[in-house]
């Protein structure tokens, strides 16, 4: 078979099926180092405390690499926008959620100040917040959430959700934030709430099992090519090898050269008379 295999035209199919392997194989490499890539944690730079104009901008939407970033933010809070929520994890029955008016944009803020186990509480120490100072507030960036539409129609919040409080809030000049912060014990303590409890995100490791898949697929690919080109050499051999045999098997059932005549019997009369000498 290899005699076959070593002539010119399959030689040069040869080298095609091993650049196309090749090429194969190059993506199946890319689509392995995409699964690791995607498997890597995210960089723990959320934990560098930076000013909020820093990271963001106003409408600008929150990506998964900004949440839970460390970030100071100096501004106003806006008396009498004070929002209560009830039925959230980090501390207390009621959150505090003032309205904070950024002094380096003038864009809205929504911050979650502190808690409470009082409505009442947690109303005051959004209100004691209110006025015309300007404070200092430092906490974690987080993406906006999304209104609860079942604790609406009650008349209760459950989510810090931008698009709710641009129907709510008294004073408001159409920039929002597209996140919110929630505030640490400096902050809390001056509302007299207690501290929503509050910690860096964490970065799990999640393999990419649709990328290795790829990689796998591709690698199966670069065999293929050059197994094909196997297939074609073999069935090339094994199709001359039956042309040989059909033609040894046909000289074989006809020996007989066609320009020698056979001998045959002396022809014998029909009436099996023998003839006479001298007569005819």
């Amino acid at each position: 078979m290899w005699a076959v295999a070593r002539r010119p035209r399959w030689i040069a199919l040869l080298l095609l099926a091993i650049i196309l392997a090749g090429v194969f194989a190059a993506l199946g490499k890319w689509q392995l180092e995409r699964s690791i890539e995607n498997g890597k944690p995210l960089p723990a730079s959320t934990e560098t405390r930076k000013t909020l104009d820093d990271v963001t901008t106003p409408e600008k939407p929150v990506g998964s690499a900004l949440a839970g970033q460390k970030v100071t933010v100096s501004g106003r809070f806006v008396a009498g926008d004070t929002t209560v929520l009830t039925g959230r994890s980090g501390g207390g029955e009621f959150q505090t959620v003032g309205h904070l008016v950024d002094d380096a944009t003038g864009a809205s803020l929504p911050v979650v100040i502190g808690w409470s186990d009082q409505r009442s509480a947690a109303v005051a120490g959004g209100d004691r917040l209110a006025g015309d100072a300007t404070m200092t507030i430092r906490g974690r960036y987080y993406p906006a959430e999304s209104p609860d539409q079942d604790t609406f129609e009650q008349h209760e919040y459950s989510a810090v959700a931008p698009a709710r409080f641009v129907n709510t809030w008294k004073a408001f000049d159409d920039r929002m934030y597209g996140g919110y912060v929630v505030a640490d014990r400096t902050t809390a303590d001056a509302a007299d709430l207690g501290t929503i409890a509050d910690r860096a995100p964490t970065r799990e490791v999640q393999f990419d099992w649709l990328n290795l898949f790829y990689a796998v697929e591709w690698v199966v690919f670069a065999g293929f090519a050059v197994f094909l080109w196997y297939r074609f050499v073999k069935d090339a051999w094994e199709r001359e090898q039956d042309e040989a045999a059909e033609a040894a098997e046909a000289a074989a059932a006809d020996p007989v050269d066609d320009d020698v005549e056979p001998v045959g019997e002396p022809a014998v009369p029909v009436d099996g008379a023998r003839a006479e000498p001298g007569r005819r």
